[in-house]
């Protein structure tokens, strides 16, 4: 049977609920609470069990003494200027003060008391009431310099930390955590790179939480004008207790999100230094062969016109001199033969393995390749990548080679005797779930008729002043069609030549 409160007197003057006046003086005297009344001069008239226990004071040693007996005489005397300003007024007062026991022991005492009226108004007596609150302001205290201690550290490592509740908000991070926000120009950074190493945290953080576990992902962080950065990022669930009061009864706590993120930039600068020799090495070959490859197929093409009228050549020959007309076959059959040969030795573009691609990374080894062209030709590069964008699957070296034909393009445009503006923009951003990229130079521009002509095999057009846009794309269009994306060229915001490159992430044609 479960307790029941006591009910309340609705009336102290109703002989059925009044209580006994010994009931009240029983009830002072056993109250685990100090209990002391003084004299409007604070001369101790009573004192109770919990106060003799506290103090060390026994009733008879107390009675009729100041409660400044009681004083340590290191609270500072504000505090008893307020006190007493406020007893004065007739208004209670509560505090802490620092007392000290009959042994010599001192203690904190947190202090509450009230001014006892008469029926004129006047003060007659103060009550008051006190604990001993050592104890609790020592694990105050101890906790408080543990939070120091802790924030003191988490600030001072070299690593980002990030703390998530189950709605997904940051309720603890330390300074290298503050410092991504603006590298990564996000509100929470944390959303960020969640959002591309685990795309289904925010459902999984509010269910299963184990799902947004992971260790050692990493994160590529591109800023206009500034070197690449990468984080290597780490998650854990951690059990977090609700700060609640209606959760004070609730053994289970909430889990919460912690991420660990780390700069690994300069071991992978080193890496990305080794790489560039073998890349640039890569996709000279890649160039050479593809020169070779399309220098033959151009010459395939062109070899097989002649022969084309050589066989309507043949048909009407055919009824007038058939002998002849057999010769000039056989003639067209050998060439053929030797025109196959021809064909079956133009080298094969490399059969690279499809994996997950930043496209981001792309285009600044591109640059980098580039770079000695760039300044040659006096041009300006403004890189204005997004933050972070999603991988890509696909070829890297085929993308690569795509790209650097768009910059080459771009570079012949503007390197033109006379032409005075030679700047060139390179952008990335995610739109509706496609990475959108465009290189936009300040060149001549093209003309809207050869547009389309631009991507038809073995298209050239180097006819000078005004209408140069450098060799054909039709290997750039194939390149981007093998990934399931597209390609255009525009007019740029400075009149020059935009091309257009578009990619889904989920990786369906466009």
């Amino acid at each position: 049977m479960s307790a029941q409160p006591l009910a309340q007197p609705s009336n102290e003057n109703d002989p059925r609920t009044s209580l006994p006046p010994e009931v009240y003086r029983q009830a002072v005297s056993q109250a685990d609470l100090a209990i002391s009344i003084t004299d409007p001069a604070a001369r101790i008239l009573y004192a109770n069990e919990s106060f003799s226990r506290i103090t060390g004071y026994g009733r008879d040693d107390i009675v009729g003494l100041n409660e400044s007996v009681l004083s340590n005489h290191t609270t500072p005397r504000e505090v008893y200027a307020d006190m007493w300003t406020a007893l004065r007024a007739r208004r209670p007062w509560s505090g802490k003060l620092l007392n000290k026991r009959k042994c010599g022991d001192v203690y904190l005492a947190e202090l509450s008391i009230t001014p006892v009226l008469d029926a004129a108004g006047e003060i007659t007596h103060y009550l008051g009431m006190h604990r001993d609150v050592t104890e609790l302001h020592r694990l105050e205290r101890t906790v408080r310099n543990h939070k120091q201690l802790i924030e003191s550290v988490i600030d001072a490592a070299p690593v980002a930390f990030a703390l998530l509740d189950p709605s997904g908000r940051v309720v603890l991070d330390n300074q290298e955590y503050k410092k991504l926000v603006t590298d990564m120009r996000a509100k929470e950074p944390a959303h960020r790179l969640l959002d591309a190493l685990a795309p289904e945290w925010y459902e999984a953080l509010a269910g299963d939480i184990r799902r947004c576990e992971f260790s050692n992902r990493e994160m590529r962080l591109d800023s206009p004008g500034g070197r690449a950065r990468w984080l290597s990022v780490s998650t854990s669930a951690i059990e977090m207790h609700s700060e609640c009061a209606d959760s004070y009864f609730c053994a289970a706590g909430q889990p919460g999100l912690l991420l660990v993120i780390a700069d690994i930039t300069n071991l992978r600068e080193e890496q990305e230094r080794a790489k560039g020799a073998a890349l640039k090495a890569s996709l000279a070959d890649e160039e050479r062969t593809a020169a070779i490859r399309e220098g033959l197929s151009a010459a395939v093409f062109r070899l097989e016109e002649p022969l084309n009228v050589m066989a309507s050549a043949i048909a009407v020959l055919q009824r007038r001199d058939p002998a002849s007309a057999e010769m000039l076959r056989h003639a067209l059959d050998t060439s053929r033969e030797h025109i196959e040969t021809l064909r079956q030795v133009i080298p094969q573009s490399p059969q690279e393995m499809v994996i997950s691609v930043n496209l981001n990374e792309v285009l600044r080894d591109v640059l980098e390749v580039c770079t000695p062209r760039l300044l040659k030709a006096g041009i300006t590069v403004d890189w204005q990548p997004s933050p972070v964008l999603p991988p890509l699957t696909g070829r890297p070296l085929q993308l690569r080679m795509l790209f650097k034909a768009l910059v080459e393009n771009a570079i012949e445009a503007m390197n033109v005797k006379g032409w005075l503006r030679r700047e060139l923009q390179i952008t990335s951003q995610l739109v509706d779930d496609c990475i959108r990229v465009a290189v936009l130079d300040s060149g001549p521009g093209i003309p809207m008729e050869w547009r389309h002509k631009a991507f038809e095999p073995f298209f050239t057009a180097k006819t000078g002043v005004g209408k140069h846009i450098g060799t054909g794309l039709s290997r750039a269009q194939q390149v981007v069609a093998d990934h399931g994306g597209i390609i255009d060229l525009d007019e740029s915001p400075s009149g020059g030549c935009a091309a257009i490159v578009e990619f889904r992430v989920d990786g369906d044609p466009i």
